[in-house]
């Protein structure tokens, strides 16, 4: 299998952050654009996001969104199944979070986690995951003859930039939540999660259903990369809309919407 590089993987110096601001002031420009012309076509879009602890996901996922509407960019980063839900078939429970017309929904970890932590932590078994894997491009397949567009990224980080991260949440309090005994777990075993990342692209890299690669060593070069590459992969178009005008308040029937307040709990302005 080729992997698909992107640009900058190889880059030597941090971007700097007036450049990145910059850069994806632009990008989330495009992704309003891109919000709006997913309202008027009802498209429906679904981007997956794998990787290593640590990888930046989260930090990317909040790039992408910070700008849009939450009712169009839904993200949906389940927990672990309930005792009902490993009753239920394997996807049943990400299926029923799959976009409805007008939605672009993200998955911060996605049904990719049989192949991942279930399956180097020993909650499923080899021929779980073998059967997992030998569905998964057949289950793709229907998702995207259905009409919608399924775009798969793994974010890759070096082993030496997820221990400083990983350093970096022990100290932080601001992060350390992000440090579960699973992440440390999952850091120890760095290279069973290697094997079974590269049996899960081998297997799951699809003409239909491909695998992008997103180095992110450097997490904003990573967040413009994946954005950029996002935006192409969506044949969207800009929609024109007739300029919006503010009318003029009526001021028929005047009312004190000020005096009405007073006597009410302010809270006091420490700041």
């Amino acid at each position: 299998m080729a992997l698909k590089r992107t640009a900058g993987s190889n880059a030597k110096e941090k971007m700097k952050r007036k450049v990145y601001e910059r850069a994806l002031q632009k990008l989330q420009v495009e992704l309003c654009h891109l919000q709006e012309w997913v309202k008027a076509k009802e498209a429906r879009i679904i981007i997956v996001f794998e990787g290593r602890d640590a990888a930046g996901k989260g930090g990317t996922i909040k790039a992408i969104t910070e700008r849009v509407s939450p009712r169009v960019f839904r993200v949906v980063a389940l927990p672990a199944p309930s005792d009902r839900q490993k009753t239920q078939l394997f996807m049943q429970r990400y299926i029923e979070r799959f976009p409805a017309g007008g939605e672009i929904v993200i998955f911060d970890r996605s049904w990719y986690n049989r192949a991942g932590v279930e399956f180097v932590m020993g909650f499923c078994t080899e021929e779980q995951n073998h059967h997992f894997l030998s569905l998964c491009p057949q289950v793709e397949k229907y998702i995207v003859d259905a009409g919608i567009i399924l775009i798969k990224i793994w974010l890759e980080v070096g082993r030496d930039e997820q221990e400083r991260r990983f350093s970096a949440r022990i100290n932080d309090p601001l992060r350390q939540w992000k440090l579960s005994p699973m992440d440390l777990e999952s850091y120890r075993r760095w290279y069973e999660y290697s094997q079974a990342r590269d049996m899960m692209l081998s297997k799951t890299d699809t003409k239909h259903a491909p695998w992008y690669i997103v180095h992110s060593d450097d997490k904003r070069r990573a967040r413009l990369n994946c954005i950029s590459h996002i935006l192409k992969r969506i044949p969207y178009e800009k929609v024109r809309h007739a300029k919006v005008k503010l009318s003029k308040r009526s001021d028929k029937h005047k009312y004190d919407d000020q005096l009405s307040l007073k006597g009410m709990k302010v809270v006091a302005e420490k700041y």
